[in-house]
């Protein structure tokens, strides 16, 4: 917010104050003033004439000039292209200090040179706020400025100094000038002066008129018809302003548009009343077509737009930017005014789609007063009268409704101290809520407030209280120590857990990834193991930054997608991260392997990245959480997504499904990636075993192979279940480990049928188990296979 000490000088008396003083004051009450500059500056300037201009003797593009400057004439070496006799110019005499240095006399190729003609921008002032010859060239000044002023600065109303003053998003309000003056005047407890226009647009003859709101994106729309104007050039207070808040000047018209908007933070537009003959506006959306605005840019409508119409064609985007055929033009006889309300997410959205960011479209995102609208109306009717000969005037035509309805907000004096952690009196706490125009009321002890249209961000008792030391002073908190309970310094449960997984993850080779938690529409609709409706950010950077995911497994796909890219053969990678839902907040774990996992050529050795890998690493992941392994159940699932359709299996322990293990999809990719994502949140509630030491059996071990013949759709996971259950001798379980190390299908086997192959392990940490106990267990073993899954020996 940039607000310059001239315009605040017109509410409110600050000429007591420095500008330093100014912006330390500010700044202490939570606004804060991010730098001050002055408009322009020079020492040691006058306005002088310039009497001769004659070609430089040794240049091709020098002037040597005779310029009087009240006194004795000076002769000055002038390189501007423009500068010529008769012309009222600015000279810095010897000794000047401008923001480029120190002016001294001296000669120049040859000629004695006593001062400078100076251009606007040589004196600071920026740029951006002057046309293009002024830029080029030096300053001409009026044929009436008065030669010998040693105030030229202050004569083109260039003697100003501006504060840029950096908003929190709760205070929107203060984009307005009569909301900031009235905030300065609260803060330094001075009284304030503002314009008086309530009722000015009341007046009006009946109108033809039509204005109306098809779409929720427009509460509110007022439209007024000013019959007859005269376009010609602005007062030079209005001017001075605009130039302060960076606004070029156009016309009197135009100008009054944007002074409305910087007062009242309500942005207006202006239709030429012969592009609308028939005084019809409708705001509509649901366009797609190409549109050309006011800055002669064409732009691709979408049907989510918010779009000015007349007979059912756009004449302006809305709350952005109007449309070419309608602007204000030096021809222009007579208005129309459009003043609105439109949906702040929506103009957000086009605004951004579109690259148009606008005055209009920066206030519409961050929220308008309720009331601005009618009091913008009010504004622009007292100035057009004043300063643009309105007549003709039209009554208001209003569509929508105006709902506010002031927000009454009480508490007592105990509440706010005990909040603040102060003892402030009540006559303070009054004086604080009147100055901010709060309206408080007593009873006892309890203090009741009326809040103003424009102080949207005020809730509840918090903000009141918040105001109050905001104003009084945050040095008057007392000094105290806090108070902190005593706590044990160890990790949680969920923090050990992530710990050792992220330890067992590096030591099998993994590397850990970090992903974006914010993640596209296709990312969105990729993720597995999501635990109820994502969450849609209302205000997204991009498309791929829209949704806050549910699931890790397809940014950790990207993320190896990259690496193979980069000719990386073998990947491992691992992400721990939560994730988030309307429902549910958890925390999983997802890795993606390729390749091989382990490779050793020294020892010849190497580690397969398949599925059966993966298997094995949930297993002994899960077997560390004291997670048994016969609690744990591999069941295939024909997941359409990302996974194989045949080579996916869901994780489940007991009842509950805890995460999803397998290949990907061949749709998605031609290596044979494994993946698999699981829900940490859910192990961790699970219950669990606690995990032992246990001495390693110093009696030998015996290995029994065996093959069955089955029908082919029995799991073999069933099958070493049913042996485990069998492996009791004496209160013992003596079948410690249970591996299929062959499985065939082929001649001497049924069509349906296959034969699978199973080594049995052996071992008692009591004795040596005797043949005949191994085959006592065995027997139990094989009739078991055979009643349960018609399981037999193969022949």
């Amino acid at each position: 917010m940039r607000i310059s000490r001239k315009w605040l000088n017109q509410y409110l008396d600050i000429s007591d104050l420095s500008l330093d003083e100014l912006a330390r004051r500010i700044t202490d009450a939570g606004f804060e003033v991010e730098g001050t500059e002055r408009l322009g500056q020079g020492t040691n300037l006058v306005i002088g004439k310039v009497l001769t201009c004659e070609p430089h003797p040794d240049s091709d593009h020098l002037h040597v000039t005779t310029v009087d400057t009240g006194d004795e004439p000076l002769t000055i070496v002038c390189g501007a292209p423009n500068v010529a006799a008769g012309q009222k110019v600015i000279v810095a005499q010897p000794g000047a200090q401008l923001p480029g240095g120190e002016i001294k006399a001296g000669k120049i190729r040859g000629v004695e040179s006593n001062g400078m003609i100076c251009a606007l921008f040589e004196l600071g002032v920026d740029k951006h706020l002057l046309r293009q010859d002024q830029i080029d060239g030096i300053e001409i000044l009026p044929e009436e400025a008065p030669v010998g002023c040693e105030d030229p600065l202050g004569y083109l109303g260039y003697q100003d100094e501006i504060l840029d003053i950096g908003l929190t998003p709760n205070r929107s309000d203060c984009l307005a000038a009569f909301n900031m003056a009235a905030e300065i005047g609260a803060i330094l407890n001075r009284p304030v002066q503002l314009p008086d226009f309530t009722g000015a647009a009341d007046e009006g003859k009946e109108t033809a008129a039509v204005c109306r709101t098809e779409t929720p994106g427009c509460p509110l729309f007022l439209e007024k018809v000013i019959g007859s104007v005269k376009i010609g050039p602005s007062p030079r207070w209005m001017q001075e302003l605009l130039r302060a808040s960076g606004v070029h000047s156009i016309n009197n018209v135009v100008d009054i548009s944007n002074i409305v908007m910087l007062e009242t933070g309500q942005p207006m537009h202006f239709y030429d009343i012969d592009a609308i003959p028939d005084h019809e506006i409708t705001v509509r959306d649901g366009f797609s077509e190409a549109y050309t605005a006011l800055d002669g840019v064409t732009y691709q409508l979408e049907p989510e737009d918010l779009v000015i119409t007349n007979q059912g064609k756009p004449i302006g985007i809305a709350g952005i930017m109007g449309g070419e055929d309608s602007k204000i033009l030096d021809t222009t006889r007579g208005l129309i005014i459009e003043c609105a309300l439109f949906d702040h997410v929506r103009i957000r959205n086009t605004a951004r789609r579109l690259n148009l960011n606008t005055e209009a479209s920066q206030r519409y995102q961050k929220g308008i007063e309720p009331l601005a609208a009618q009091k913008a109306m009010d504004r622009a009717v007292q100035l057009l009268k004043e300063y643009a000969d309105a007549k003709d005037i039209e009554a208001t035509v209003t569509a929508g409704v105006q709902s506010w309805q002031p927000r009454i907000i009480s508490c007592t004096l105990e509440e706010i101290n005990h909040r603040l952690g102060t003892d402030f009196k009540k006559e303070e706490v009054l004086d604080v809520l009147t100055r901010l125009q709060f309206a408080p009321e007593t009873e006892g002890s309890r203090i009741t407030v009326t809040i103003p249209s424009w102080r949207t961000d005020m809730e509840g008792m918090a903000d009141v209280s918040e105001e109050v030391i905001r104003l009084l002073g945050y040095d008057r908190l007392p000094s105290t120590l806090p108070e902190m309970p005593m706590t044990e310094g160890k990790l949680d449960p969920m923090q050990r857990f992530t710990r050792m997984t992220r330890t067992m993850c590096s030591e099998l080779g993994f590397q850990e990834a970090l992903t974006y938690t914010l993640v596209s529409t296709e990312k969105k609709n990729d993720g597995v193991m999501s635990d109820g409706e994502s969450i849609e950010l209302a205000s997204a950077l991009s498309e791929q930054r829209r949704w806050i995911r549910t699931s890790i497994l397809p940014s950790l796909l990207e993320a190896a997608a990259y690496n193979r890219s980069r000719k990386a053969k073998d990947i491992a990678l691992f992400e721990i991260s939560d994730v988030e839902s309307r429902d549910n907040r958890s925390r999983h774990l997802a890795f993606v392997i390729e390749g091989k996992l382990q490779d050793s050529e020294w020892t010849h050795t190497s580690l397969p990245a398949d599925f059966y890998t993966a298997k094995g690493i949930v297993e002994s992941w899960l077997a560390r959480q004291g997670v048994d392994s016969a609690r744990i159940r591999f069941e295939k699932s024909t997941d359409g997504g990302l996974f194989h359709p045949a080579r996916t299996a869901k994780i489940r322990i007991g009842r509950d499904i805890i995460g999803i293990l397998g290949e990907i999809h061949p749709s998605r990719g031609k290596e044979r990636t494994v993946m698999a994502e699981i829900n940490m949140t859910a192990v961790l509630g699970l219950k669990k075993s606690k995990v032992r030491f246990k001495p390693v059996s110093k009696y030998p071990s015996v290995d029994r192979d065996i093959a069955l013949v089955l029908k082919r759709s029995v799991p073999a996971g069933h099958l070493i279940e049913t042996v485990l259950r069998q492996g009791r001798l004496d209160k013992e379980t003596v079948i410690r480990d249970v591996q299929v190390f062959d499985v065939y299908e082929g001649d001497r086997v049924a069509a349906d049928e296959k034969s699978l192959a199973l080594r049995i392990v052996f071992q008692s940490d009591k004795k040596t188990l005797t043949e005949e106990e191994i085959s006592s267990v065995m027997t139990k073993v094989l009739a078991d296979l055979e009643k349960k899954h018609d399981a037999r020996l193969r022949g």
